[in-house]
C-alpha cells in the first residue's frame, strides 16, 4: 500500500493532526479551499492523474440546510444569544403551563419545528424519518444511527423515591415497557442493513430504572424485549447500541450491555455496542473492563465513544476537572482500541486483544484526525486494528461530516486504497414528537455552551461556503 498524504486541517485553531485518506492520492483541492488547509508530505504518486474538482466539501448540502446551519451555528457562537436560548428551551422542555408546551400550543409547536426541530431531528413519523434517512444517504453518509427521543431523566427527589419503593409495579408500568418495545421495533424497521438502532433503556420506565439503579439482572420483561430487538436487528443486518445515560443508572447499563454482547457478539459480528463517556473520570476503567471481558470470554467488542451529554445532571466530582483532561481521556480510549492495548489486568501472553468495532462519535476535528491517522498507520503497516467508523449528530459538524464523506468517496474511487478499512461516515438521527424531542434538543444546546471555540470554526466554514455559492465561484 502506498504512503498516505496528510492534510493539515484548521477547523480548530489548535488542530495539529490531519485527517487522512487511505490511499496515496491527496484530498480534493476544494477541501483545502473550504477549510484553509495546506498539504504536507508526499505528493501524488507518479502516474496518478486526478482532475481538479469544481466544488467544495460543503457544496453537497442543500441550500435550506446550509442557511439554517449557518444561522443556528452563528447563534451558538454567541454567549449573549446562547444563554437566553438555553433558558427558553428549558422552559419548553419542562413546561409548567400549557402555553410553553409544544404538544398543546400549536403556534409554539410550529415555531420550534421550523427553527430548531427540523435542523436536528429526523421527523415525527415513519414517512418523515424515511425521507430524512434517504436525504442523508444521498448526501454520501454510509449509514444512520436512529433513536427514539422519549426518555426519563430523574431528579434527585425522583431517584430517592424510586430507591425507597423498589418493585412496586402496576399494569401501567408494564404498559410503559410495552410502549418502549413497540417504539424501538418501529425505529428498527425504519433502518436498513448496516444502520444502527440507538436505545435509551430508561425509556422503558421504572421497571428498568429500578433494576439499573440497583445493578440487578435484567427483569424478564426487559430481557424478553431486548432479546426480540437483538434478533430482529440481526435478521435485517442492522446493529443495536445502548446510549449512555446518567451515572445513577449507567453502571447497570454497562452490566446489561456486556451481557448482551456476550450473547450476541460471539459469532464474530458486533451486533451490540455500548457507549463510553470520556468526560467521566472512570471512563478509562470502564473501557478496560469491556476490553478485558471481550478478550477473556472471546466475543467481539462494540464501542461507541462520546465525550458526554449529561453534565447538567451529574455529580461534578465524577467529571474530569478540565476540558483538556476530557480530550486526553477521549483520545486515549480511542487509541486503546485502535492500537490494541490490553489492560494491565489481562495477561498478554494468555489472551489476545479482542476483535472490536469503534464508532468515533465526536464533532472534534482534532480527535477525529488523531484517530484516523493512528488507524491509517496500523492499516499501512498491516497491523491488526479495530474497525473504525465516524459519526456526528444531525444538524451539527457538517463541515467535518462532509470532509469525512469526501475522504471515503475518494478512497473508494482509488483502486490502490485499502477500501474496506476506510472509516465510513454516519449521521445520528433522533425522532419523535416536538415535545418528546425537547429534552434531546435542550442537551444539545447545553453541550454547545462549552464548545464555543469549536462552534466558531464550524460557523466560519458554513459562512464561507455560503459566500462561495453567492459569489458563484
Amino acid at each position: 500500500m502506498s504512503a498516505l498524504t496528510p492534510v493539515t486541517t484548521t477547523l480548530r485553531k489548535q488542530a495539529v493532526k490531519p485527517l487522512y485518506r487511505y490511499s496515496g492520492v491527496r484530498w480534493h483541492d476544494s477541501v483545502r479551499y473550504l477549510t484553509g488547509t495546506t498539504t504536507a508530505g508526499p505528493s501524488v504518486p507518479s502516474g496518478a492523474s486526478i482532475l481538479a474538482p469544481s466544488r467544495t466539501a460543503l457544496s453537497r448540502l442543500p441550500w435550506l440546510t446550509l442557511l439554517r446551519s449557518a444561522a443556528l451555528t452563528t447563534m451558538m457562537c454567541s454567549p449573549t444569544l446562547l444563554k437566553p436560548s438555553i433558558a427558553a428551551m428549558g422552559l419548553i422542555t419542562h413546561p409548567k403551563i400549557p402555553l410553553f408546551n409544544p404538544e398543546t400550543n400549536p403556534v409554539l409547536n410550529a415555531l420550534v419545528r421550523n427553527v430548531v426541530y427540523d435542523q436536528f431531528c429526523a421527523g415525527t413519523n415513519h414517512t418523515e424519518v424515511a425521507k430524512s434517512v434517504s436525504d442523508f444517504k444521498t448526501l454520501g453518509y454510509q449509514g444512520v444511527i436512529l433513536t427514539f427521543a422519549k426518555e426519563i431523566v430523574l431528579t434527585e427527589e425522583e431517584r430517592a423515591a424510586a430507591a425507597a419503593n423498589p418493585g412496586q409495579y402496576t399494569q401501567a408500568h408494564y404498559s410503559m415497557v410495552e410502549s418502549w418495545r413497540e417504539n424501538s421495533l418501529a425505529s428498527l424497521r425504519m433502518l436498513q442493513p448496516g444502520d444502527v438502532l440507538a436505545m435509551k433503556i430508561t425509556g422503558a420506565g421504572p421497571i428498568a430504572v429500578d433494576a439499573l439503579q440497583s445493578r440487578a439482572a435484567m427483569p424478564k420483561v426487559i430481557d424478553d424485549a431486548l432479546t426480540e430487538l437483538c434478533a430482529e436487528a440481526k435478521k435485517q443486518g442492522s446493529r443495536l447500541w445502548f446510549d449512555a445515560e446518567q451515572q445513577s443508572v449507567q453502571h447497570g447499563i454497562d452490566d446489561w450491555a456486556i451481557e448482551l454482547m456476550r450473547r450476541w457478539n460471539a459469532d464474530g459480528q458486533a451486533l451490540v455496542y455500548n457507549t463510553i463517556q470520556a468526560y467521566l473520570k472512570s471512563s478509562r476503567d470502564v473501557a478496560d473492563r469491556h476490553i478485558a471481558a471481550a478478550a477473556t470470554e472471546g466475543w467481539k467488542l462494540g464501542v461507541k465513544l462520546v465525550r458526554g451529554a449529561y453534565i447538567e445532571h451529574e455529580e461534578r466530582s465524577l467529571i474530569h476537572d478540565t476540558k483538556e483532561d476530557t480530550d486526553a481521556c477521549y483520545n486515549d480510549i480511542a487509541d486503546k482500541l485502535i492500537n490494541q492495548r490490553l489492560p494491565a489486568s489481562v495477561s498478554a501472553g494468555e489472551f489476545a486483544f479482542p476483535k472490536a468495532n469503534l464508532m468515533l462519535a465526536t464533532h472534534n476535528a482534532e480527535s477525529t484526525s488523531l484517530a484516523t491517522e493512528s488507524h491509517r498507520a496500523r492499516v499501512s503497516n498491516a497491523l491488526p486494528t479495530c474497525k473504525l467508523e465516524c459519526a456526528q449528530v444531525a444538524g451539527m459538524a457538517d463541515e467535518l461530516g462532509c470532509e469525512l464523506i469526501m475522504n471515503y468517496e475518494n478512497t473508494r474511487a482509488d483502486q490502490t486504497a485499502v477500501n474496506s478499512m476506510a472509516p465510513k461516515p454516519y449521521k445520528c438521527l433522533t425522532w419523535g414528537s416536538v415535545g418528546e424531542c425537547m429534552g434531546y434538543l435542550h442537551r444539545r444546546a447545553i453541550e454547545n455552551r462549552g464548545a464555543v471555540v469549536r462552534t466558531k470554526h464550524m460557523a466560519a466554514a458554513l459562512r464561507k461556503e455560503l459566500w462561495h455559492r453567492l459569489s458563484f465561484n
